[in-house]
């Protein structure tokens, strides 16, 4: 593993609680690579949409998956740097299991001087039977390569 993805472990806690919308849903980092990223989401019941039947609202789902691959994009770089959200195409395949933990796990597949490739998964315990899928591109503001605007 890099030395920049060994110090991210360092960074993601604290930082996740310095962003109000990631402080309120509770995510929480567990684990990353040189290109991948998992984190989790708790559950909570202001996360229902539907309480009495349990269902979950989709903006928490995507939100935990926008969050780890926008983090998966991050390390890929080798800097935390400014970046947008150009596409995220998820498809919200069901509702967590009933008061379960959403699990995600986002990575990088391809970065090119501004454009990161992403893709990821999110479960509440079973790879097999998926949450969500997510594929997207996030875009970096500064080239790192010269520093400037490209």
């Amino acid at each position: 593993m890099s030395e920049f993805a060994d110090q991210v472990s360092q960074f993601m806690g604290p930082f996740l609680g310095r962003v109000p919308h990631n402080k309120q849903l509770g995510l929480r980092f567990m684990a990353n690579g040189n290109n991948w990223v998992e984190l989790q989401l708790p559950y909570a019941p202001h996360l229902l949409v539907d309480p009495d039947h349990g269902i979950w609202a989709s903006g928490p789902i995507i939100t935990l998956m926008d969050t780890c691959v926008g983090m998966a994009s991050m390390l890929t770089r080798g800097a935390f740097e400014p970046h947008a959200t150009l596409d995220l195409r998820t498809d919200y395949v069901r509702s967590p299991k009933a008061e379960a933990t959403v699990t995600a796990r986002g990575e990088c597949y391809r970065m090119t001087r501004q454009i990161a490739f992403v893709r990821g998964l999110a479960h509440d315990g079973d790879l097999a039977d998926p949450i969500a899928h997510v594929t997207g591109t996030f875009m970096f503001a500064a080239s790192k390569l010269t520093g400037g605007w490209q």
